[in-house]
């Protein structure tokens, strides 16, 4: 931090984010060094041959040439050792060093050139040993000099042009039309960027308005999330370390103030929602398809179902909504249990804003159960990107024209008319997980007047879906299940806003190198230890060494930008123009258990269960889990460990403590 500015352009990798790249450089380049030293020592005498003069000088000047450049890299690595973040004023040399080092490829490419072409001269004849480390210290050299433009294209900053006059380390300030200018052009830039890339991230999924809008919407999303910052993609990361470890140090106190929060009368029908959840999961996995289905199996998925893939079932396929399903249908029967005359529409139909769903009756509990499935293709990724405020004070415009687009089909197709003229004393009982549980959840709400017995089971849900006021009219209806760290229901324009700015704040207050902080984190992350053995905040008597003050958070952002001057604790007071919003409904909170010793018969419960308030979902928490927590497969495993095990403390004589642990 900031991003290095060469050649007149800011680049997406910063002067202390060279160390690593630099020592694996350095550590080839010696032993390189040394190889061709050695060969031309114990050759030299065999070099007297027709073109072993030339190949003698090649050796020569290569030697000298890799000791120029390993002296050039050692600097560029020591430089980069240098400060912290914050404080890259030890390494103000560093483009100097950069400009050196590039300058130095030009000889290495034309004695590469040269090199091949004596080789390939045939009137070279010299011991083939000679020849053959020649012709391997070409190769070896073209790799280096592919890899080093493949390097200059991932670090290649589209923006960097526009970003370079207004680096962070100026010390004029702009005033504020200058601000004003900078940031919108910034804007306008970085959201034409975002939808190019978008745009070919997705080239295969077709142009209709629908496709337009939501790549307009993502990249309106990411511009205005990264467009202020002048960070570097590691100084992401290393601020991601940075705070797992912090929250680590917290957790116990966090544990504590929330368990004295809860509400001890939710805690009579939680058996009763777990046995709910853990029956209606099914229904959410079955929503997948074959795909899960599969990946669940991996060795005998594909052999339970084949019959299925190959199999006509034309009349089926009339019967539940004339959608060819092939290895789908098998799937779902296989994962719900139920037989294939119990569904009464199945649809695959996969665009922008319209998700796949299915419609089944499920005698066992009396129900109609609408399943609506989660992400699973770009299309998907594009409808939970598409942020945008509806009137039903919902932030997430994707998911509910998603929800709109089921009701539409449940109610003008008559899918739900025909369901109850089946089986009218059933309830209706609408499901989904991740993209699937928020249309689920929306879904419900619409329902909710036609049906008032309606209620919603939203496994994994996405956080930022409905105002206060409509998550507090949900709670009756709707219960969110949610496992460990998962990001998903924790992540919404407001909170990125808010992990934005505790990057930056703890970044800033960081007084290590940045080389230390990821080498710490990644041996952390595999082998755990103690995270107070790595401060995060600057100790007093450490300022004194810092070559000069540290920049501070706000200079890790574009002056004039809506985020410069907040730095509050609370994401509610973002700037953002989004609305601070909450997740649906009621929600249980499987709980990875840590705890050990304890003598009640349950000891073995790998997760504990309880209510929870949105309050613990207001932060995105870093971990290895954040993102596997959110995984179907794994929930499902997590909610059989939860049930099984509380069924078996129903008979547990210390049933009152183990009541009294999970709170």
């Amino acid at each position: 931090m900031p991003g290095m500015v060469l050649f007149g352009r800011r680049w997406a990798i910063a002067s202390d984010d060279l160390v690593f790249p630099g020592a694996f450089e350095l550590f080839f380049r010696v032993a390189w060094w040394i190889g061709i030293l050695v060969l031309y020592l114990k050759q030299k005498g065999k070099l007297n041959c027709v073109g072993g003069a030339l190949l003698n000088s090649y050796l020569i000047v290569l030697i000298i040439l890799l000791a120029v450049i390993i002296c050039v890299v050692s600097a560029v690595v020591y430089v980069s050792m240098k400060g912290t973040i914050c404080n890259p004023g030890p390494r103000k040399s560093m483009p100097k060093l950069v400009y050196i080092r590039l300058a130095l490829f030009l000889p290495e490419m034309v004695w590469a050139s040269l090199g091949a072409a004596w080789i390939a001269d045939s009137g070279v004849h010299c011991d083939k040993t000679v020849v053959n480390a020649i012709i391997a210290t070409v190769i070896v050299s073209w790799i280096i000099i592919a890899s080093t433009v493949v390097t200059v294209i991932i670090v290649f900053d589209p923006l960097g042009g526009k970003m370079s006059p207004y680096s962070t380390s100026s010390t004029d300030p702009l005033d504020t039309n200058d601000s004003s200018q900078l940031l919108n052009g910034l804007k306008t830039a970085a959201r034409s960027v975002w939808e190019t890339r978008i745009k070919l991230m997705c080239c295969c999924i077709g142009k209709d308005d629908h496709t337009r809008v939501a790549f307009s919407s993502t990249a309106e999303l990411f511009s205005t999330y990264f467009s202020d910052t002048d960070l570097v993609p590691s100084d992401i990361a290393a601020g991601l370390t940075l705070l797992h470890q912090q929250q680590d140090k917290k957790r116990k106190d966090l544990e504590e103030v929330v368990s004295h929060s809860l509400v001890a009368s939710q805690e009579s029908d939680l058996d009763t929602e777990l046995e709910n959840c853990h029956h209606y999961v099914q229904f959410a996995a079955a929503a997948y398809g074959w795909p899960l289905y599969i990946y669940t199996n991996p060795f005998t998925g594909f052999c339970r179902i084949g019959g299925d893939c190959c199999r006509n079932r034309t009349a089926e396929y009339e019967f539940i909504g004339g959608d060819h399903l092939s290895c789908h249908f098998g799937s779902i029967l296989k994962t719900t249990g139920l037989h294939y005359r119990d569904f009464i529409h199945i649809s695959f139909h996969d665009k922008v804003f319209e998700l796949p769903f299915l419609v089944a009756l499920d005698h066992r509990k009396e129900t109609i159960v609408v399943a609506v499935r989660g992400t699973m293709s770009l299309q998907d990724i594009l409808t939970d990107l598409s942020a945008e405020s509806e009137s039903l004070n919902l932030e997430c415009e994707g998911i509910s024209q998603a929800a709109k687009y089921v009701y539409q089909r449940l109610i003008s197709d008559g899918i739900l008319s025909q369901a109850f003229s089946i089986a009218p004393e059933y309830r209706l009982v609408v499901v989904g997980h991740s993209l699937g549980a928020g249309a689920a959840s929306l879904l419900a709400i619409m329902l909710k007047n036609s049906y008032p017995e309606v209620k919603c089971y939203a496994f994994s849900p996405p956080r930022g879906l409905l105002s206060k006021s409509l998550s507090e009219y949900s709670k009756s209806f709707i219960v969110s299940l949610v496992l460990g760290k998962d990001v998903i229901p924790r992540l919404s324009v407001t909170n990125l806003e808010d992990l934005k700015r505790r990057i930056l704040r703890v970044i800033a207050h960081c007084n290590k190198p940045k080389y230390k902080i990821l080498l710490h984190g990644c041996w952390y992350e595999l082998f755990g230890g103690d995270p107070d053995n790595f401060p995060t905040e600057l100790e007093g008597g450490n300022q004194v060494d810092l070559t000069q003050p540290l920049l501070g958070e706000q200079s890790l952002l574009i002056h004039g930008s809506p985020s410069y001057n907040v730095f509050d604790e609370s994401p509610r007071e973002s700037p953002t123009r989004y609305p601070y919003l909450y997740p649906p409904g009621r929600i249980i909170h499987l709980v990875e258990d840590d705890s050990s010793g304890r003598s009640y018969c349950c000891s073995t419960s790998r997760y504990n269960a309880k209510w929870a308030t949105e309050a613990e979902f207001s932060k995105i928490l870093i971990g290895p889990k954040m993102l596997t927590d959110h995984m179907p497969d794994i929930l499902i495993r997590a909610l059989d460990s939860v049930v099984s095990e509380r069924a078996t403390c129903i008979s547990c004589p210390t049933q009152g403590d183990f009541n009294t642990n999970i709170v």
